[in-house]
């Protein structure tokens, strides 16, 4: 009997899990795109364009009004929308598929100081999850670990592989670490004060940290003459090569956390969450930091924050002058990530404008990941990872896709959920 219901959950895992697009051929024939609005990701905008890409690179961006040949499959564009592929930040795609069957969760290991644990190996590049990104335009992720006081190292993918290694655009880019918050709250299911107070072990939260620091160091500057993965994974903070994010919300904490790595020899920096981040706004800007905001659809953190915080949020960093780009986690994470665009729309209705908050999920979120020489923006050049919208694509009412393409390959933009949304419309059309 067990081996019957093992079987079962097997083939109920492995077919959940298991994508209903085969990934696009390496381009091979030319594409001109006529006549579409372009959003170019870097602010600016060509009515009439003319886009043309070979061999996966884009190779024309210009007026459609200009003489130059045309290339290959013609695609007319004639009140449409052309836009780079909107590119996910600090997100878990294709690390877990049910979140309510625990062997399919691959997202959090079990230890708490974990730079060694790459997420890559994890990715489900056959994902349905993943596949479902495709329709709103949103064409690459930065996979990230979660849990832990140090998750792990994260990587950038394109989403449409048959692996993990031909998905991957960025290997081990940053290493992310949950920095401890100074506040915490009573326990009130056992009748505790539940409101907010200083947390007597942040101290020595903070203490771990510059430990593990500190030991890494020596760890690197020695003989290395027993292994220590967690300690030599972490060479690429200290001469650069990698960066830390940082998860922190609050003044104090974005402060320390700046401050510490600072001082063990750790400048490349970027800040996760960072509500508070408007206030320490000088802090960030004399150390060179980005930072990763939240969907905006949230309660403000504080009693003493203005009811629209989360929602101004983003124009108050860009207004100070801070790299500012839009991440995804929390709730549901996964599956709000197809979302990732029309966030972007709420924090460009609430003061940003429509170019400034397309830039947060295209050039830079690049900038901040790294990939910007390859990506995040319509140039000549870089990948034609790009997509066709009937309308606006940071509206959910007008971000109907028509063609999408990633590196040049032409992908499908049918999905799981697709087929059953066509399905249920037949089905009651008729009655």
């Amino acid at each position: 009997m067990k081996k019957i219901i093992y079987s079962i959950l097997f083939f109920f895992l492995v077919g959940t899990s298991i994508a209903q697009q085969t990934p696009a051929a390496k381009q091979t024939i030319d594409v001109t795109i006529e006549g579409a609005t372009a959003h170019l990701g870097n602010g600016k905008v060509i009515e009439n364009s003319l886009i043309m890409f070979s061999k996966g690179k884009i190779t024309y961006v210009g007026s459609a009004l200009t003489k130059i040949g045309r290339i290959g499959t013609i695609i007319n564009g004639k009140g449409k929308h052309v836009y780079p592929g909107f590119i996910a930040a600090n997100a878990s795609l294709g690390l877990a598929e049910i979140d309510a069957v625990k062997a399919t969760r691959d997202f959090d290991e079990v230890g708490t100081m974990l730079p060694h644990i790459r997420s890559l190996i994890a990715y489900n590049a056959e994902s349905k999850v993943v596949e479902s990104m495709r329709p709103n335009g949103v064409l690459m992720g930065q996979i990230t670990p979660r849990g832990g006081t140090i998750s792990g190292t994260s990587s950038i993918v394109q989403f449409d592989a048959w692996n993990w290694e031909d998905a991957a655009v960025k290997v081990d880019d940053a290493i992310h670490i949950n920095w401890p918050s100074s506040l915490t709250r009573g326990r009130w299911w056992l009748g505790e004060d539940a409101s907010l107070k200083p947390d007597k072990k942040y101290a020595k939260n903070i203490a771990n940290i510059k430990d593990f620091f500190a030991d890494a160091k020596v760890y690197l500057s020695g003989s290395k003459k027993q292994t220590n993965l967690p300690f030599g994974a972490t060479e690429g903070l200290f001469n650069g090569s990698q960066k830390i994010f940082l998860h922190a919300s609050g003044q104090q904490e974005i402060t320390d956390a700046i401050t510490i790595c600072k001082d063990a020899g750790i400048n490349n920096m970027v800040i996760v969450h960072g509500q508070g981040a408007d206030k320490v706004a000088n802090l960030l800007k004399t150390n060179n930091v980005a930072v990763i905001i939240d969907r905006p659809h949230r309660n403000p953190n504080s009693e003493d924050d203005s009811y629209d915080s989360t929602y101004t949020l983003a124009k108050s960093l860009v207004d100070k002058g801070i790299l500012v780009s839009l991440g995804m986690e929390g709730q549901m994470e996964r599956m709000n990530t197809r979302n990732l665009p029309f966030y972007a729309g709420t924090y460009a209705a609430w003061g940003l404008g429509k170019e400034e908050a397309l830039k947060l999920i295209t050039s830079n979120t690049a900038k901040i990941l790294g990939i910007d020489s390859t990506t995040g923006t319509l140039e000549v050049g870089k990948d034609a990872t790009l997509f066709i919208s009937k309308g606006d694509a940071l509206d959910m009412r007008t971000n109907v896709l028509s063609n999408a393409f990633i590196q040049g390959r032409k992908i499908s933009l049918e999905t799981h959920q697709t087929k059953l949304w066509k399905r249920y419309s037949d089905k009651y059309k008729n009655q």
